[in-house]
């Protein structure tokens, strides 16, 4: 069983950053892929970013301006965003899976999300 608790978001203006972080238990990150969703009302989940062994992804609408990074040591996983835009406004998850992937039903375990704000 994999525990996963985010933190981190918050209400911010365009163009801000944020970042948000998540916490792992249950299993060492680092043999596993670490993924970030996010989901808009009214709008299905997708995939934000991931990192694994064997490199990272991202979503085309955050390349550049986001960043997935890990903590081995602390065990943990945070997503840099950067010129943060009104379209960034979900709810943001974390993800642990086994295999490297952009598609959500490939994760096992997620977090309870925490929720970001873009205001103009």
């Amino acid at each position: 069983q994999v525990q996963l608790v985010e933190s981190g978001g918050g209400l911010v203006q365009a163009g801000d950053s944020l970042r948000l972080s998540c916490a792992a238990s249950g299993r060492t990150i680092s043999d596993y892929t670490m993924g970030w969703f996010r989901q808009a009302p009214g709008k299905e989940r997708e995939h934000v970013a991931s990192i694994t062994w064997s490199g990272e992804d991202y979503a085309d609408s955050v390349k550049g301006r986001f960043t997935i990074s890990r903590d081995n040591a602390k065990n943990t996983v945070f997503l840099q965003m950067n010129s943060l835009k009104l379209e960034d406004t979900a709810i943001y998850y974390c993800a642990f899976g086994s295999r490297r992937a952009t598609i959500a039903r490939f994760y096992d375990y997620w977090g309870q999300g925490t929720q970001v704000t873009v205001s103009s």
